[in-house]
């Protein structure tokens, strides 16, 4: 149990680092979320590839990869309290983590293709994007974090009652959890930024939790 508190611990560092990685990529280096327009989406594609390629595997790929560490580690610290709560999180968390690595997947391998379109159809090139995109963004819970929210949600539920994670936390991870699934309301969609961050302050908490726990035992 110490070793698989150990690479939870890992893992949950890792979700709150590609968060500010990605997230100081996204807005800041890409300055993704002010280009609206179709074509210009194209124009960005084509001259930063590698970095958006890149991003999607830091934060929608691997971030999967490593969720579903995160979410075992937490079923077998948390199963023997509310086992059935704790079942129906670690179901989300995997579903979760699929959907994100299928998006990060699927913006990934449409890159190339409409690159080599761009030079010869730029209009057809943003169609096509505008299309994976679409598909991508849907995956990645582009219009809400309900399944992020829901599993955050569950989990901390669960470690309030049985006391296997410190109480703030819990409480954080609740409050988190509710902003997630709110954001997937009409209207309601900017509360994924919010969402991200406390659940990133989240991840990072709970990392040191857990690393602590491989180390010294249990911690309440």
């Amino acid at each position: 149990m110490k070793a698989l508190n150990k690479y939870g611990g890992f893992a949950a560092l890792y979700l709150a680092m590609a968060y500010l990685i990605g997230i100081s990529l996204f807005l800041v280096v890409l300055d993704y979320p002010s280009i609206t327009d179709a074509a210009q989406k194209v124009t960005l594609l084509v001259e930063k590839q590698s970095i958006i390629f890149g991003t999607n595997l830091l934060m929608y790929v691997f971030f999967g990869i490593f969720l579903v560490v995160l979410s075992l580690t937490l079923y077998e610290r948390l199963k023997s309290g509310m086992t059935a709560v704790t079942q129906v999180a670690t179901v989300i968390g995997i579903i979760w983590a699929g959907s994100l690595i299928a998006s990060g997947m699927i913006s990934n391998a449409g890159i190339a293709p409409v690159v080599a379109l761009h030079a010869k159809d730029p209009a057809q090139a943003a169609l096509l994007w505008q299309g994976i995109e679409i598909v991508s963004s849907g995956l990645g819970n582009g219009n809400g974090e309900i399944l992020g929210g829901v599993w955050t949600l569950l989990v901390s539920w669960a470690a309030l009652q049985t006391g296997g994670l410190p109480k703030g936390l819990n409480i954080l991870g609740l409050l988190a959890g509710v902003v997630g699934i709110l954001s997937i309301l009409p209207g309601l969609t900017d509360l994924t930024g919010l969402f991200g961050i406390s659940q990133m302050v989240w991840f990072a908490w709970l990392g040191i939790v857990l690393l602590r726990t491989s180390d010294k035992g249990s911690i309440k």
